[in-house]
């Protein structure tokens, strides 16, 4: 039996690291979005309940003697789909997709979908169906497909951490792949070995089985309501713990494996409520009382951020975890008992197939909806109060006791009761962010299934764009002034820009930079259309979306690159800080590259480059990169926010900032800054860019640097000198080492 844990703990382990490489690599392929997220989400999740319906099905009245050989298959199944068609079948979705969308726009989603499937499904369908033949398997061990899902659950959680944590940082994607597929043969290896066998059932004594069992109807809408609630739960509060812990692929992977370990730990309480005569309704009605009991803490748990604040970047994990925790854990624990209880009552692989398949397909409804329906329309006090009170209404199905009945509603009454009177008001009085403290007001607020959108005013009058709780633009003052020369920048040192494309719009103060150069035409792309929505709240954009010349396009940047024939004069921008989750696609070799491919013979293209936030790893890393694919390049330093701003121009190098085309031909166009002070603000050259670069690595799609690199840990505080001076430091070295190319005044 030990041998078995340890089999299925470690698929578990497998398991959840494909799912991190598939989400990943998906979203390279198709785009970052949450109608991309929606479809890896539907195939994978879709497969596994496929998969297990269709293999209940298959074992349904026959005897399998060797039940580990079958599990073994699919084993074998998962490991070489993924170590062999992963990375070359998504790459081939990349190459249709942007032909289709070409030649086709409105079919682009039928072929997303269809080759997302065509490489994730059959994987997915080989996982799911593992859970009937792992309960075939748990009768030869004398143990319970309970007992086996919790073990496979924690494997799980280690999984994703382990990928998050030392797979992927030390590895990179492909080597990543090829070691979790190894993994996966292994253990098909094994199990095809191990010498267990599965007595017929009625030889088998199942211990787990429920002492006092629901009625048959209702079995099925705990099933359903379980796996809808728990997954429409996590969509929530992923979102209350993004403001809270920063959108980071670490921030992420703490997250879900604190809720991955309160799932595992579900089975326990099941096992330990049904030994003790404890009822499933009253679990389930528990559940939805520490749903309502934890809404108010979460509310407020972005303040969490700032007690986070002075402890060591490496211990902050753990802080995240352990407080994620103990917050959403007593909830997962409750409800998440309600799967492997039901599968406990039954002993054929029919139902333990059906169970699941249902469950699974319940939990793809609830993430959906959540995060399309539930979050817009109610908001997130508003829908954690509907799936709380959802779930103590379904155990009102179950409980028997007219008594007992009582006593769960009046407790649930309480607790929302609490919720209600200690609402925070999130959406109108407050929002959840990282500068909660500076907020004075909530000028607008929209839950989309993106993210959360917010406009609020600080203490000082200035408007700030919060997307999930970070500020992620100001409307005004020193550390919103670069965004303007990051739009007129790549505009001046153009000798005629004619169409220019902006990517991330923020407060729209680049693109109206850009308008202001006068191209004959503007392309803006968002991915959150929200944004767009938020700019009326910006007056320093001067309504830039109101002009005819300005077309904005709701899309991930990249995507839209990857898609469109258009060629640009100018290509800016400033997305999310380069260690968000996901941004590492919008700094990486491959992207630089795409950007290229898109740029006129003389074009220019600008990135941000905040080295208020970046270690010296990250800054020198995003400086190689960008310099590898433009060698014709230079770091312009914004003289009131100190931010940098890297500017390259497609080709060989001929000296990119000795001249400035713009400031003489547009020379009647206002400016704040003079023309003197634009040309000294250049820090480095493409000499000095060499010395700065020459010892950074390059930033690519395969090693995630920046999202999952080992510097990630150094992420926000824990220096003794801010980062600023530690790169200023380094880029006045480099302009030493360079000559006299450049002197930063």
């Amino acid at each position: 039996m030990p041998a078995l844990y340890v089999l299925v703990f470690v698929a578990g382990a497998a398991g959840l690291s494909w799912e991190v490489l598939w989400q990943l690599e998906a979203s390279l392929a198709i785009g970052i979005s949450a109608k991309g997220t929606a479809i890896t989400l539907a195939t994978t999740m879709g497969g596994m309940a496929l998969g297990a319906a269709l293999m209940g099905r298959a074992l349904r009245g026959r005897e399998v003697q060797r039940p580990l050989r079958v599990y073994a298959a699919c084993e074998a199944v998962v490991g070489l789909a993924g170590g062999l068609v992963l990375l070359p079948g998504l790459r081939l979705v990349e190459h249709l997709d942007a032909s289709t969308f070409t030649a086709n726009p409105g079919l682009a989603s039928v072929v997303q979908i269809a080759g997302i499937a065509c490489v994730l499904g059959p994987p997915a369908v080989a996982m799911g169906a593992t859970i009937p033949v792992l309960g075939l398997a748990a009768r030869g061990a004398r143990t319970s497909l309970p007992a086996l899902y919790a073990i496979n659950t924690a494997g799980a959680c280690g999984g994703v951490l382990f990928a998050s944590f030392v797979l992927l940082p030390y590895l990179g994607v492909e080597v990543s792949a090829i070691a979790t597929a190894c993994v996966n043969l292994s253990v098909a290896a094994a199990a095809f070995l191990s010498r267990l066998e599965s007595p017929p059932p009625a030889e088998t004594a199942v211990s787990d089985a429920v002492l006092r069992p629901a009625p048959t109807r209702a079995i099925w809408l705990v099933v359903i309501a379980s796996g809808f609630l728990t997954f429409a739960l996590e969509v929530e509060w992923f979102r209350a713990l993004r403001a809270a812990f920063l959108a980071t692929t670490h921030g992420f992977a703490v997250m879900l494996a604190a809720v991955l370990l309160a799932l595992a730990g579900g089975a326990r309480v099941a096992k330990w409520v049904q030994r003790r005569g404890g009822s499933l309704g009253a679990t389930l009605a528990a559940g939805g009382v520490a749903v309502l009991a934890a809404t108010p803490i979460l509310e407020r748990f972005d303040r969490l951020a700032v007690a986070t604040a002075p402890i060591s970047p490496t211990l902050r994990p753990l802080v995240w975890f352990l407080a994620t925790l103990g917050v959403v854990g007593p909830a997962v624990l409750l409800l998440g008992a309600s799967l492997p209880w039901v599968l406990g009552q039954y002993v054929d692989p029919d139902r333990w197939g059906r169970v699941y398949a249902l469950n699974t397909l319940a939990a793809v409804v609830g993430s959906l909806g959540a995060g399309w329906v539930l979050l817009p329309t109610f908001g997130f006090s508003g829908t954690a109060w509907l799936l709380g009170g959802a779930a103590v209404a379904c155990a009102m199905v179950l409980l028997e006791s007219r008594r007992t009945r009582r006593v769960a509603l009046a407790t649930a009454y309480v607790a929302l009761a609490g919720a209600f009177v200690t609402e925070s008001g999130l959406g109108r009085a407050r929002v959840m962010t990282n500068i909660h403290s500076d907020v004075r007001r909530v000028l607008a607020f929209e839950e989309g299934p993106d993210s959360t959108v917010a406009v609020a005013e600080t203490t000082e009058g200035t408007r700030v764009l919060l997307i999930d709780g970070f500020a992620a633009s100001a409307g005004r003052g020193a550390g919103a002034h670069y965004m303007v020369w990051m739009g007129r920048l790549p505009m001046l040192l153009h000798p005629a820009p004619k169409r220019a494309l902006v990517i991330c719009f923020g407060t729209g103060q680049t693109a109206n930079a850009v308008r202001r150069e006068n191209p004959e035409s503007l392309d803006i792309v968002d991915l959150d259309g929200a944004v767009f929505k938020m700019a009326q709240y910006f007056p320093a954009n001067e309504n830039v979306l109101d002009d005819p010349r300005v077309r904005p396009i709701v899309m991930d940047g990249r995507a839209w690159m990857r898609r469109t024939d258009r060629r640009y004069d100018v290509i800016t921008l400033e997305p999310m800080p380069p260690n968000f989750a996901g941004v590492n696609s919008l700094y990486s070799q491959e992207f630089y590259e795409l950007a290229a491919q898109h740029l006129e013979p003389d074009g220019i293209v600008a990135q941000w480059l905040p080295i208020h936030i970046l270690s010296l790893h990250d800054a020198i890393a995003i400086a190689a990169t960008f310099r590898n694919v433009f060698p014709d390049s230079l770091l312009w330093l914004d003289p009131l926010g100190a931010t940098g701003i890297l500017v390259g121009r497609r080709g060989e190098v001929r000296g990119l900032g000795a001249n400035w085309p713009g400031l003489e031909d547009r020379a009647g166009i206002a400016r704040d800054l003079s023309p003197d002070v634009v040309r000294s603000r250049i820090v480095l050259g493409p000499r000095g860019m060499a010395e700065y670069a020459r010892a950074g690595e390059i930033v690519t799609d395969d090693n995630q640097l920046l999202s999952y690199g080992p510097s990630r840990y150094r992420f926000f505080g824990g220096q003794e000198v801010s980062l600023d001076a530690q790169n200023l430091l380094l880029i006045k070295l480099a302009q030493v080492r360079a000559g006299p190319e450049t002197v930063i005044r």
